[in-house]
């Protein structure tokens, strides 16, 4: 299987720098969500915690993958992944 290439849009790098300034534990969580990205972005082996969003158009980030707090959203087009948001759940959401 040919791995897949993860680019992200100036968006996601803005909240990733803002959010890796106050949470250190950011840049690991998000290495092992890029790991999972280049193998196997639809999830269709089920190892990973992918979600694909309902009702979501295709250039708002259709997927969305967790890691801790940390949520990010994503695209794929053909053997691309395209890092479209990056942010944290708060901490009162459950």
């Amino acid at each position: 299987m040919t791995d897949f290439v993860v680019l992200v849009t100036s968006r996601f790098e803005r909240e990733m720098k803002k959010l890796a300034a106050q949470h250190p534990e950011l840049p690991n969580r998000f290495e092992g969500v890029i790991s999972a990205l280049k193998v196997d972005p639809y999830n269709r082996t089920l190892r990973y915690q992918i979600k694909k969003l309902k009702n979501v158009p295709a250039s708002e980030g259709q997927y969305r993958p967790r890691s801790g707090r940390f949520r990010f959203r994503y695209d794929v087009e053909g053997r691309s992944v395209y890092l479209k948001a990056c942010s944290l759940r708060r901490e009162d959401t459950y």
